[in-house]
């Protein structure tokens, strides 16, 4: 910067002040900006798809819940193998059926 000094020691600047960033400084920093906004509307709507599979799960998992219920309520057990349907009866000594 060209600057000069007057009696009082006082610096002078004397090269004009940029009134604007460049066009292509000012493309840049837009670019930046839209990226910006357009990763927070992405993680806003990753967060209310969670937040609606999160209340799903709740719904199948009270739906598990009533089905143990009954499971309990016809088979005096919810010990269900969920591979096959096989009922796992607990043994008279309160253990549950072992496979070897």
């Amino acid at each position: 910067m060209a600057k000069t000094k007057t009696k009082k020691e006082k610096i002078v600047d004397l090269k004009p002040k940029a009134e604007k960033i460049t066009d292509e400084q000012l493309n840049n920093v837009q670019n930046v900006i839209n990226e910006i906004n357009r990763c927070q509307i992405e993680i806003g709507t990753m967060e209310t798809k969670k937040h609606n599979l999160t209340h799903h799960i709740l719904t199948l998992q009270e739906k598990i819940g009533e089905m143990q219920k009954e499971f309990q309520k016809d088979y005096g057990t919810a010990d269900i193998n969920i591979k096959d349907g096989t009922i796992n009866y607990p043994k008279e000594n309160g253990e549950a059926d072992k496979k070897d």
